[in-house]
Protein backbone atom coordinates (compact mmCIF):
# COMPACT_ATOMS: atom_id res chain seq x y z
CA UNK A 1 0.00 0.00 0.00
CA UNK A 2 1.58 3.38 -0.91
CA UNK A 3 1.56 5.76 2.24
CA UNK A 4 0.77 9.39 1.78
CA UNK A 5 -0.68 12.85 3.15
CA UNK A 6 -3.83 14.75 2.40
CA UNK A 7 -5.14 18.08 3.66
CA UNK A 8 -8.45 18.77 4.89
CA UNK A 9 -9.19 21.86 5.62
CA UNK A 10 -11.31 22.34 9.00
CA UNK A 11 -14.55 24.93 10.66
CA UNK A 12 -12.57 27.87 11.90
CA UNK A 13 -12.99 28.04 15.56
CA UNK A 14 -13.94 31.72 15.72
CA UNK A 15 -14.30 34.39 13.05
CA UNK A 16 -14.02 37.51 14.65
CA UNK A 17 -11.21 40.26 13.55
CA UNK A 18 -8.39 40.40 16.20
CA UNK A 19 -6.42 42.89 16.68
CA UNK A 20 -2.42 41.99 18.03
CA UNK A 21 0.24 44.39 19.55
CA UNK A 22 3.72 43.32 17.91
CA UNK A 23 6.88 44.68 19.61
CA UNK A 24 9.28 44.45 16.54
CA UNK A 25 12.42 44.14 18.81
CA UNK A 26 15.37 41.53 18.64
CA UNK A 27 15.25 39.23 21.99
CA UNK A 28 17.82 37.86 24.15
CA UNK A 29 19.41 34.68 22.69
CA UNK A 30 17.28 31.86 23.36
CA UNK A 31 16.62 28.71 21.69
CA UNK A 32 13.44 27.07 20.27
CA UNK A 33 11.68 24.81 22.46
CA UNK A 34 9.04 21.86 20.92
CA UNK A 35 7.00 20.42 23.82
CA UNK A 36 5.93 17.00 23.49
CA UNK A 37 2.48 16.18 25.13
CA UNK A 38 2.18 12.14 25.06
CA UNK A 39 -1.72 11.49 24.81
CA UNK A 40 -2.38 8.16 26.51
CA UNK A 41 -2.44 6.63 23.29
CA UNK A 42 0.97 6.82 23.55
CA UNK A 43 2.04 6.46 26.98
CA UNK A 44 -0.32 2.94 27.60
CA UNK A 45 1.57 1.21 24.33
CA UNK A 46 4.21 -1.41 25.51
CA UNK A 47 6.48 0.70 23.22
CA UNK A 48 6.01 4.00 24.37
CA UNK A 49 9.38 4.14 26.02
CA UNK A 50 11.35 3.86 22.75
CA UNK A 51 8.53 5.38 20.44
CA UNK A 52 8.88 9.00 23.09
CA UNK A 53 12.83 8.54 22.83
CA UNK A 54 12.63 8.34 19.26
CA UNK A 55 10.25 11.48 18.79
CA UNK A 56 12.83 13.66 21.26
CA UNK A 57 15.38 12.68 19.13
CA UNK A 58 13.45 13.97 16.35
CA UNK A 59 12.69 17.24 18.62
CA UNK A 60 16.53 17.59 19.05
CA UNK A 61 17.23 18.45 15.65
CA UNK A 62 14.93 21.37 15.41
CA UNK A 63 16.05 22.29 19.29
CA UNK A 64 19.88 22.31 17.83
CA UNK A 65 18.57 23.76 14.81
CA UNK A 66 17.03 27.03 15.07
CA UNK A 67 17.08 30.05 17.82
CA UNK A 68 13.61 31.63 18.20
CA UNK A 69 12.61 32.38 21.76
CA UNK A 70 9.33 30.63 21.58
CA UNK A 71 7.97 27.23 22.78
CA UNK A 72 5.75 25.29 20.54
CA UNK A 73 3.04 22.60 21.80
CA UNK A 74 2.26 19.94 20.28
CA UNK A 75 0.36 16.87 21.08
CA UNK A 76 1.71 13.44 19.82
CA UNK A 77 -1.01 10.46 19.65
CA UNK A 78 -1.36 7.11 17.63
CA UNK A 79 -3.93 6.08 15.50
CA UNK A 80 -4.91 2.91 13.35
CA UNK A 81 -4.59 3.68 9.84
CA UNK A 82 -2.73 5.40 7.54
CA UNK A 83 0.98 6.28 8.13
CA UNK A 84 1.11 10.04 9.84
CA UNK A 85 -1.05 12.87 10.16
CA UNK A 86 -1.29 16.56 11.53
CA UNK A 87 -3.45 19.12 12.76
CA UNK A 88 -2.68 22.65 13.01
CA UNK A 89 -3.97 25.75 14.20
CA UNK A 90 -3.48 29.07 11.93
CA UNK A 91 -4.15 32.28 11.26
CA UNK A 92 -4.29 34.98 8.03
CA UNK A 93 -2.12 38.06 7.96
CA UNK A 94 -1.40 40.43 4.75
CA UNK A 95 0.77 39.84 2.51
CA UNK A 96 2.36 42.99 3.13
CA UNK A 97 2.84 42.84 6.77
CA UNK A 98 3.71 38.98 6.20
CA UNK A 99 7.04 40.44 4.02
CA UNK A 100 7.30 42.92 6.96
CA UNK A 101 8.07 40.44 9.36
CA UNK A 102 10.30 38.08 7.33
CA UNK A 103 12.22 41.22 6.37
CA UNK A 104 12.75 41.61 10.46
CA UNK A 105 13.38 38.62 11.04
CA UNK A 106 16.10 37.93 8.20
CA UNK A 107 19.40 36.33 9.45
CA UNK A 108 20.67 34.33 6.71
CA UNK A 109 22.18 34.36 3.14
CA UNK A 110 18.87 32.23 2.43
CA UNK A 111 16.51 35.00 3.80
CA UNK A 112 18.30 37.41 1.82
CA UNK A 113 17.90 35.72 -1.26
CA UNK A 114 14.20 34.65 -0.75
CA UNK A 115 13.43 38.07 0.13
CA UNK A 116 14.80 39.66 -2.81
CA UNK A 117 12.51 36.95 -4.76
CA UNK A 118 9.31 38.51 -3.35
CA UNK A 119 7.59 41.29 -4.98
CA UNK A 120 6.59 44.19 -2.25
CA UNK A 121 2.70 43.29 -2.91
CA UNK A 122 0.26 44.52 -1.36
CA UNK A 123 -0.57 41.37 -2.89
CA UNK A 124 1.11 37.85 -2.89
CA UNK A 125 2.53 37.00 -6.33
CA UNK A 126 1.12 33.54 -6.19
CA UNK A 127 -2.76 34.06 -6.73
CA UNK A 128 -3.20 38.38 -5.88
CA UNK A 129 -4.86 37.81 -2.82
CA UNK A 130 -3.86 40.19 -0.46
CA UNK A 131 -3.82 37.49 2.50
CA UNK A 132 -1.71 34.40 4.03
CA UNK A 133 -2.24 31.99 6.25
CA UNK A 134 0.65 30.60 8.63
CA UNK A 135 0.63 28.47 11.74
CA UNK A 136 0.51 30.05 15.34
CA UNK A 137 3.83 28.51 16.08
CA UNK A 138 5.08 30.40 12.63
CA UNK A 139 3.26 33.86 13.88
CA UNK A 140 5.30 33.45 17.23
CA UNK A 141 8.53 32.92 14.99
CA UNK A 142 8.21 36.00 13.20
CA UNK A 143 7.28 37.86 16.30
CA UNK A 144 3.61 37.95 16.89
CA UNK A 145 2.54 36.97 20.16
CA UNK A 146 -0.58 34.75 18.98
CA UNK A 147 -1.57 31.42 20.43
CA UNK A 148 -3.76 28.67 20.19
CA UNK A 149 -7.08 28.47 21.80
CA UNK A 150 -6.72 28.18 25.75
CA UNK A 151 -5.70 24.67 26.66
CA UNK A 152 -4.80 23.77 23.41
CA UNK A 153 -1.46 22.75 21.36
CA UNK A 154 0.13 24.37 18.70
CA UNK A 155 -0.91 21.33 16.66
CA UNK A 156 -1.75 17.42 16.81
CA UNK A 157 0.49 14.55 15.14
CA UNK A 158 -1.25 11.46 14.78
CA UNK A 159 1.38 8.41 13.39
CA UNK A 160 0.47 4.96 13.01
CA UNK A 161 3.53 3.27 15.08
CA UNK A 162 2.10 -0.51 14.14
CA UNK A 163 3.83 0.15 10.91
CA UNK A 164 6.90 1.83 11.91
CA UNK A 165 10.32 1.25 12.65
CA UNK A 166 10.06 2.73 16.00
CA UNK A 167 14.21 3.60 16.49
CA UNK A 168 17.10 2.58 13.48
CA UNK A 169 18.73 0.53 15.76
CA UNK A 170 16.77 -2.64 13.87
CA UNK A 171 15.38 -1.87 10.48
CA UNK A 172 12.35 -3.73 9.21
CA UNK A 173 12.43 -3.06 5.41
CA UNK A 174 8.71 -3.39 4.98
CA UNK A 175 8.45 -0.63 7.68
CA UNK A 176 8.43 3.59 7.79
CA UNK A 177 11.00 5.23 9.90
CA UNK A 178 8.82 6.84 13.02
CA UNK A 179 11.60 9.13 13.20
CA UNK A 180 11.01 10.80 9.74
CA UNK A 181 7.25 10.39 9.78
CA UNK A 182 7.21 12.42 13.02
CA UNK A 183 9.69 15.03 11.96
CA UNK A 184 7.54 15.40 8.51
CA UNK A 185 4.66 16.08 10.91
CA UNK A 186 6.65 18.58 13.07
CA UNK A 187 7.60 20.49 9.98
CA UNK A 188 3.77 20.72 8.96
CA UNK A 189 2.56 22.31 12.37
CA UNK A 190 5.48 24.73 12.47
CA UNK A 191 5.27 26.56 8.87
CA UNK A 192 4.22 23.55 5.94
CA UNK A 193 1.49 24.17 4.01
CA UNK A 194 -0.68 25.17 0.64
CA UNK A 195 -3.39 26.67 -0.51
CA UNK A 196 -3.34 23.55 -3.07
CA UNK A 197 -3.40 21.16 -0.29
CA UNK A 198 -6.68 18.87 -0.51
CA UNK A 199 -7.32 19.21 -3.92
CA UNK A 200 -7.47 16.37 -6.60
CA UNK A 201 -5.80 16.42 -9.48
CA UNK A 202 -7.35 19.02 -12.51
CA UNK A 203 -8.94 20.70 -9.67
CA UNK A 204 -9.56 24.51 -10.16
CA UNK A 205 -7.05 26.57 -8.34
CA UNK A 206 -7.68 28.38 -5.80
CA UNK A 207 -7.90 32.20 -4.91
CA UNK A 208 -7.38 34.04 -1.81
CA UNK A 209 -5.05 33.18 0.74
CA UNK A 210 -1.92 31.06 0.40
CA UNK A 211 0.57 29.97 2.47
CA UNK A 212 4.20 30.57 2.69
CA UNK A 213 5.42 27.40 0.73
CA UNK A 214 3.64 28.38 -2.25
CA UNK A 215 5.42 31.48 -2.81
CA UNK A 216 8.94 29.31 -3.38
CA UNK A 217 6.59 27.06 -6.44
CA UNK A 218 7.99 27.34 -9.30
CA UNK A 219 8.20 25.28 -12.70
CA UNK A 220 10.94 23.79 -14.72
CA UNK A 221 11.06 27.17 -16.79
CA UNK A 222 11.76 29.22 -13.65
CA UNK A 223 7.96 30.76 -13.61
CA UNK A 224 5.46 30.54 -10.60
CA UNK A 225 3.37 27.20 -10.60
CA UNK A 226 0.17 27.28 -8.69
CA UNK A 227 -1.48 24.61 -10.35
CA UNK A 228 -2.83 21.04 -10.04
CA UNK A 229 -1.89 19.59 -13.47
CA UNK A 230 -0.45 16.12 -12.54
CA UNK A 231 1.87 16.70 -15.89
CA UNK A 232 2.98 19.89 -14.55
CA UNK A 233 6.39 20.14 -13.11
CA UNK A 234 7.24 22.31 -9.80
CA UNK A 235 10.02 23.49 -7.97
CA UNK A 236 10.98 24.54 -4.71
CA UNK A 237 13.25 27.60 -4.96
CA UNK A 238 14.45 30.48 -3.27
CA UNK A 239 16.07 32.39 -5.78
CA UNK A 240 13.32 33.10 -7.90
CA UNK A 241 13.03 29.73 -9.72
CA UNK A 242 17.14 30.10 -10.66
CA UNK A 243 17.86 27.03 -8.52
CA UNK A 244 15.76 24.16 -7.54
CA UNK A 245 16.00 22.56 -4.15
CA UNK A 246 13.41 20.16 -4.00
CA UNK A 247 10.77 18.99 -6.54
CA UNK A 248 7.26 19.88 -5.18
CA UNK A 249 4.40 16.61 -5.26
CA UNK A 250 2.11 17.10 -7.94
CA UNK A 251 0.18 14.01 -7.46
CA UNK A 252 -3.49 14.84 -6.17
CA UNK A 253 -3.84 12.43 -2.77
CA UNK A 254 -0.86 13.75 -1.81
CA UNK A 255 0.25 17.30 -0.08
CA UNK A 256 1.06 19.51 -2.58
CA UNK A 257 3.45 21.28 -0.40
CA UNK A 258 5.27 17.97 0.40
CA UNK A 259 8.31 16.34 -1.92
CA UNK A 260 8.18 14.92 -5.20
CA UNK A 261 8.28 10.95 -4.14
CA UNK A 262 6.07 8.86 -7.20
CA UNK A 263 8.89 7.93 -9.17
CA UNK A 264 12.99 7.01 -8.81
CA UNK A 265 14.07 9.54 -5.87
CA UNK A 266 16.06 9.95 -3.26
CA UNK A 267 14.17 9.76 -0.02
CA UNK A 268 13.37 12.74 2.06
CA UNK A 269 11.44 13.17 4.91
CA UNK A 270 9.06 15.72 3.24
CA UNK A 271 8.00 12.99 0.55
CA UNK A 272 4.68 13.00 -0.36
CA UNK A 273 4.54 9.38 -0.39
CA UNK A 274 7.09 6.96 2.21
CA UNK A 275 9.63 4.79 1.36
CA UNK A 276 8.98 1.81 3.40
CA UNK A 277 12.71 1.08 5.18
CA UNK A 278 14.31 4.32 4.43
CA UNK A 279 15.90 6.31 7.61
CA UNK A 280 15.96 10.42 5.58
CA UNK A 281 17.31 13.16 7.70
CA UNK A 282 15.95 16.73 7.67
CA UNK A 283 17.84 18.79 4.72
CA UNK A 284 16.45 20.86 2.71
CA UNK A 285 13.60 21.24 4.81
CA UNK A 286 15.73 23.38 7.21
CA UNK A 287 16.39 25.66 4.59
CA UNK A 288 12.54 26.14 3.80
CA UNK A 289 11.71 26.18 7.37
CA UNK A 290 14.48 29.13 7.43
CA UNK A 291 12.91 31.12 5.05
CA UNK A 292 9.53 30.79 6.30
CA UNK A 293 10.63 32.98 9.37
CA UNK A 294 12.46 30.20 11.36
CA UNK A 295 16.06 31.65 13.30
CA UNK A 296 18.73 29.21 11.73
CA UNK A 297 21.27 31.53 13.20
CA UNK A 298 21.50 33.85 15.96
CA UNK A 299 21.27 36.87 14.90
CA UNK A 300 23.11 39.76 16.25
CA UNK A 301 22.53 41.91 19.38
CA UNK A 302 19.74 44.46 18.56
CA UNK A 303 21.08 48.01 19.26
CA UNK A 304 17.92 49.22 19.86
CA UNK A 305 14.24 48.34 20.24
CA UNK A 306 11.71 49.59 17.26
CA UNK A 307 8.57 50.74 17.66
CA UNK A 308 5.71 49.05 18.68
CA UNK A 309 2.99 47.85 15.96
CA UNK A 310 -0.59 46.75 15.55
CA UNK A 311 -1.49 44.36 13.45
CA UNK A 312 -4.56 42.27 12.15
CA UNK A 313 -5.16 38.93 11.94
CA UNK A 314 -8.03 37.92 9.63
CA UNK A 315 -10.35 35.48 9.84
CA UNK A 316 -9.65 34.06 13.62
CA UNK A 317 -7.97 31.03 14.21
CA UNK A 318 -8.27 27.69 11.96
CA UNK A 319 -7.06 24.46 11.75
CA UNK A 320 -5.89 22.89 8.82
CA UNK A 321 -5.02 18.81 8.79
CA UNK A 322 -2.78 17.02 6.42
CA UNK A 323 -2.89 13.24 6.41
CA UNK A 324 -0.65 10.24 5.50
CA UNK A 325 -3.08 7.66 4.11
Amino acid sequence: MTHCWRTVRLKPFFLAFIAIAVAYVTPARAGLVINPIFASSITSDDNAATIEATIDGAIQVYERSFFDPITVNIEFEEMSSGLGESETYYGTIAYSEYLSLLAADATTAADASALASLPAGPDNPVDGSPYMDVTTANLRALGIDVNPPEGQPDGFVLLNTSIMNLNRTSINPSKYDLMAVASHEIDEVLAFGSALNGLSNGAATPTGAVWGMDLYRYDQNGNRSFNTTLSSQAYFSINGGVTDLARFNQTGGGDFSDWYSTGPHTPEVQDAFGTPGATPNLGVELTALDVLGYDLETPEPATAALAAAALVVFGGLKTVRRKRS
